[in-house]
């Protein structure tokens, strides 16, 4: 098909009247659309969760480890008796 072919067709597609559509695939849609809404709520959710639970077992291993500490020397022994 040429360029001006197509575009004869679909103007003739689009000047054609709609096709009328069952209606229990309305009702089909309608369902599949619901549950696929209450899918990525709950998979929202829990990335949420994941998220907090993260950041809380970061803070708590943040507060109980300390890296921001620098570690005592272990190479030269303290200097003691002088």
């Amino acid at each position: 098909m040429r360029g001006n072919d197509r575009e004869a067709t679909v103007r003739r597609l689009m000047e054609q009247a709609p096709r009328p559509v069952p209606p229990e695939i309305h009702t089909e849609a309608v369902r599949r659309g619901g549950r696929m809404l209450r899918r990525r709520a709950l998979a929202r959710r829990m990335l949420w969760l994941l998220l907090l639970t993260a950041a809380v077992a970061f803070t708590v291993w943040a507060l109980t480890v300390r890296p921001w500490v620098e570690p005592p020397s272990e190479t030269t022994p303290p200097l003691t008796g002088w």
